[in-house]
């Protein structure tokens, strides 16, 4: 199949026999090469000649994104003289060329993951090549882990290569078990211009970008053309930044063509744009450019230095793109396609000392993204657990993840249900696909497949009113993205079925899409011709001021973005609903809510989901609900709501005390003990409000918790009072159970050599000495050392200032009295 000396031409030939000796042996392998030593064309190619009469079978190529796999297929095609589809072909979404004859096949990684759901065992397929691992996307993730299943269980002669540039290769080789073969390239000469802009600009947020970063990015580009030779490639984040820079760099006298390069594009449009053309041209791309791609002609690279990446607001649910700045190892990637092919120059439009701040690598995007489809197309194949990850997916996100799909009706207990398995074959969102498989048999397929086909491509609309996007797209065939639109709408057709359409109006029938896809999304209007929305799943969303659908009191949300620090998140796409529609599209709870809110508050509620719509007062409320809605109402405002008067409180603070000194079985009475076990200790019984509350008789009930016969015990153990040499009896403070506190005048404790004790000797109460004026003289636990060693320097001090009050010299012996002196005749 390979013309002889066709392996000399490109730097991976050298290791190309390396490569087949490893997979003749371990059956697996790790390709590194850099971009541009031809590994994504010669290599399957040498490989199927390689498997020819060994191992029949086609070699299949995954790449991540369905320009890469036209390009690799074309370019294959190329060097063996042939048309694609023969020898050489390709099968994305909604496209596929080839044909009986062909032994290379080039796919996209999810068009992969959903032949291997269909058939683990590949029938037909001898090898797979995974390029652009090191991409780290969730598909070319699940692909691999699949594949190293499929191979461990059902196909121990299914050959794999894992193919990467950048990636830790000594990890990626340990998963797979296998050698690591390296080709090498030559290294053209690239000089590195910094190029940060004339003054500040503000930093992405979410879709935004800052529009001072796209006039130097066109100021860049202006310049490089003036100054450099050879064709220009642009990295930008998006379609609506190239769209941007594209308007910024069109105008009279300009002798270039400006070309768009982004995944939104047809395929014909992609490959246009993979072609020298007849004039110097400037090629404004996405990160598909990136990698897996050789864009001709091209010898500088002017870097805007951000990119887009999937995002999962977990604390919220709204999923979807956020501009980021790269990492280094993306901007190196960039960087080299000027010197793919010979000496380039990068323009970076920022300063090294930003660049050094970089991260070293883009984050894993199953540590990041929303893992609904990962969810989905594992529970396809089996526990997620038995898969050989890169990295494990986290466990919150892939409970959330599980727990909508769920609500979706694609899981059950854990398991896909039928149909969870017909949204995994869509080949979309699984949100997406249940809006398009359920949507069709509420208002038809077309109609389904159509609103289905706006929300998956984003350059077919613009604006926040779906309905008029999906209007304009319908009447107006030379709109940007209406023809990559036409072609997703026929696809999905073929996905829905025969079904008929209701003949409801547009607004209706693009609201209950939505709805099917997002239904914690069906939002409500907070008050009448507002901007504000609550939604079903808790959240508010806000529509920008002059939105046309602030005259909507319900819309379902298929599009919104929160900015850092905003509490609501802004509409981006949004059909109008109504309030029956909602409700029979996300259904309604009927519940009977028994809660505190200063008092015990019923009502038999309706709900759709978080967003309150009718409610009654419930006359008879279940008792237990209303004991329970009670003792939260104390949990929430605290035990001063109860009436702790003077016996509850020396009853706990003696009890705690005994339960200091001897442990269990003295209960515990503390704040947070008793909150916890309200019910169980407090008869709740006919209790509705604050008032109820503070009559109950606290105390007996605290006394009903003593065990017996320490219940009997406790005045002996720990008492209210002490008797006092004097006679009478002192009350013990017991705010400290662990130091109680007898206060008395110093001269009552003449006499009194032994500190009293209570709980059975255990604690040592704490005596308080006090003056005649009942001033404190000292604080002791040891009344003997006391008389010993402080009271001298306190009878020195304290005689002269209260003379008429006794102050022997041997307190051991005197006589104790709270009385006075009598003075003589």
């Amino acid at each position: 199949m390979l013309a002889d000396g066709l392996l000399d031409t490109l730097p991976v030939g050298a290791a190309v026999p390396d490569l087949l000796r490893a997979l003749d042996e371990a059956g697996t392998a790790v390709l590194q090469a850099p971009p541009g030593t031809g590994k994504t064309t010669l290599v399957p190619l040498a490989l199927a000649d390689h498997l020819s009469g060994r191992a029949p079978g086609r070699v299949v190529v995954a790449e991540p994104r369905r320009v890469a796999a036209r390009a690799a297929a074309a370019r294959m095609a190329s060097l063996l003289g042939e048309p694609v589809g023969e020898t050489v072909g390709y099968a994305v979404r909604g496209e596929r060329r080839s044909g009986p004859r062909t032994r290379v096949e080039v796919v996209t990684t999810g068009l992969l993951l959903r032949r291997m759901l269909h058939d683990p065992e590949l029938p037909g397929v001898g090898a797979l090549l995974l390029d652009e691992v090191h991409e780290r996307q969730l598909d070319a993730d699940l692909v691999l882990a699949f594949a190293l299943q499929a191979r461990e269980l059902l196909r121990e002669d299914l050959r794999l290569v894992a193919a990467s540039a950048t990636l830790d290769v000594p990890r990626l080789a340990q998963l797979l078990g296998g050698p690591v073969v390296t080709a090498t390239a030559p290294v053209h000469p690239l000089e590195v211009r910094w190029c940060p802009p004339p003054r500040p600009v503000r930093p992405p947020e979410g879709l935004r970008v800052d529009p001072a970063l796209l006039d130097h990015v066109a100021a860049l580009v202006r310049r490089a053309l003036t100054e450099l030779t050879g064709d220009v490639l642009v990295f930008l984040p998006g379609a609506g930044e190239i769209r941007a820079v594209e308007g910024r760099l069109s105008g009279p006298g300009a002798d270039v063509d400006v070309v768009p390069l982004h995944g939104r594009r047809s395929g014909a449009e992609q490959d246009a744009a993979l072609r020298p053309g007849p004039r110097r041209r400037v090629v404004l791309s996405t990160a598909v450019a990136e990698s897996s791609l050789t864009v001709p002609g091209v010898r500088v690279v002017v870097d805007a230095g951000l990119s887009r990446v999937p995002r999962i607001d977990h604390a919220r649910g709204f999923g979807g793109l956020d501009t980021v700045r790269v990492s280094r190892a993306s901007a190196d990637q960039r960087a080299g396609r000027a010197a793919r092919q010979g000496p380039g120059t990068v323009l970076r439009a920022w300063s090294q000392a930003e660049h050094a701040l970089l991260a070293a690598h883009s984050a894993p995007e199953v540590l990041t993204a929303d893992l609904t489809g990962f969810a989905l197309l594992t529970a396809g194949w089996g526990e997620v657990d038995d898969l050989a990850l890169l990295d494990a997916p986290p466990a919150g996100p892939l409970a959330a993840a599980r727990e909508a799909l769920t609500r979706l009706g694609a899981l059950d207990g854990g398991a896909i249900t039928p149909l969870g398995r017909r949204m995994a074959d869509v080949g979309l969102h699984p949100r997406l696909a249940r809006a398009l498989l359920q949507g069709a048999e509420r208002v038809g397929s077309r109609a389904a497949a159509e609103v289905v086909a706006l929300l998956s491509e984003d350059s077919a609309r613009s604006g926040d009113d779906l309905v008029a996007a999906w209007r304009s797209v319908s009447r107006d065939a030379s709109r940007e993205g209406s023809g990559t639109w036409r072609r997703e709408v026929a696809r999905l057709l073929a996905a829905a079925g025969e079904h008929r359409g209701t003949g409801a109006p547009r607004d209706l029938v693009a609201g209950t899409v939505v709805a099917l896809a997002h239904p914690e999304r069906v939002a409500r209007q907070r008050s009448a011709g507002g901007t504000a929305y609550a939604t079903a799943g808790g959240t508010g969303v806000e529509l920008d001021a002059g939105s046309g659908l602030r005259q909507a009191r319900w819309l379902a949300v298929a599009v919104a973005d929160r900015a850092p620090g905003r509490a609501a998140a802004r509409v981006r796409a949004a059909a109008p609903l109504d309030e029956d529609t909602a409700r029979d599209v996300v259904g309604v709870e009927v519940v009977e809510e028994v809660r505190w809110d200063g008092d015990v508050r019923a009502r038999r509620v309706e709900r759709l989901g978080a967003l309150e719509l009718s409610a009654r007062p419930l006359p008879d409320p279940p008792a237990d609900a209303v004991a329970e809605a009670v003792a939260e109402g104390v949990r929430r405002e605290g035990l001063g709501l109860l009436t702790f008067g003077p016996a509850a409180a020396s009853l706990r603070a003696r009890v705690a005390c005994c339960r200091a000194a001897q442990g269990d079985p003295w209960p515990d009475l503390g704040d947070e003990h008793l909150l916890a076990t309200l019910p169980r200790w407090l008869d709740l019984g006919g209790v509705r409000s604050r008032r109820d509350l503070a009559r109950l008789d606290v105390a007996g009930a605290l006394r009903a918790l003593l065990p017996w016969p320490q219940a009997g015990r406790l005045d002996e153990l720990a008492p209210l009072e002490l008797p006092v040499p004097t006679g009478r009896s002192v009350r013990v403070d017991y705010s400290d159970p662990a130091l109680p506190v007898v206060a008395l005048k110093l001269q009552e404790a003449f006499g009194w050599t032994a500190t009293p004790r209570l709980v059975e000797g255990r604690v040592r109460v704490v005596l308080h000495l006090l003056s005649p004026a009942g001033r404190p003289l000292a604080v002791t636990s040891d009344l003997a050392s006391f008389w010993r060693g402080a009271y001298p320097s306190v009878r020195a001090e304290m005689r002269g200032r209260y003379p008429r009050h006794p102050w022997p010299e041997d307190p051991f012996t005197a006589a104790p009295t709270a009385r006075t002196t009598r003075r003589s005749g």
